[in-house]
């Protein structure tokens, strides 16, 4: 059964990579994003770059103007549908609630980045763009990728969910019967599109995966 939202969600997202374990998350959350024709303004980290290059075959180049034309190869993504900024790039529209999209997105998201947004530290363009989306009450949502959590990152989680922060730890399910690890990577994905209103089609929701299980 298919389970696209009526609504389509934001038009503009902000996709940040940090240093956590789960690079495919945001490759295919960006991928995802392309095909519904969403504009990504694109950030990450240098610890998720070499992450991304440790847990998949996907190595970005080191330039910006590089890294946005590979990703927009990869993805088959329109001309300047995907926009890559560096980390301290003060002048990108993520930096200034005047320009910042609807949304943003940290996937997977480190602790260490958890910690910067809860405390409004803002070295780098991703807190920056964080900090921006918390003061102009938009949506943000991490996804952690750690275990165990330790008292730190749950009073950090706490915090930010308390200011209207999604928390959406990197969790697979299983009710759908993953056969993949793409199955899982997607159940993943299927949820934050859920939750920015994004039509997808990966995974049926709680009662439709019963309702086409009986039939």
């Amino acid at each position: 059964m298919n389970t696209r939202l009526e609504s389509n969600g934001p038009e503009r997202i902000t996709l940040a990579m940090t240093g956590a374990s789960g690079a495919q998350y945001g490759l295919r959350l960006l991928d995802c994003l392309v095909r519904e024709d969403r504009e990504v303004h694109f950030l990450i980290s240098k610890a998720a770059q070499l992450v991304m290059a440790t847990e998949t075959d996907v190595t970005l180049p080191a330039k910006t103007q590089m890294m946005q034309a590979f990703l927009t190869e990869y993805t088959g993504a329109a001309a300047g549908q995907i926009r890559v900024y560096g980390k301290e790039d003060w002048m990108s529209p993520v930096a200034s609630g005047s320009g910042a999209p609807a949304a943003m997105v940290v996937v997977p998201c480190s602790t260490g980045t958890l910690s910067a947004i809860a405390t409004g530290a803002c070295n780098n363009l991703i807190e920056r763009a964080a900090d921006v989306t918390l003061k102009e009450r938009r949506q943000l949502i991490l996804v952690p990728r750690e275990a165990p959590y330790s008292s730190i990152h749950l009073e950090h989680m706490l915090k930010l969910s308390n200011m209207g922060v999604t928390i959406l730890p990197a969790s697979p399910g299983f009710y759908h019967q993953p056969q993949t690890i793409d199955d899982l990577i997607d159940f993943v994905v299927a949820r934050i599109l859920n939750l920015l209103n994004i039509p997808q089609d990966m995974l049926p929701r709680w009662g439709e995966y019963h309702l086409s299980s009986d039939e």
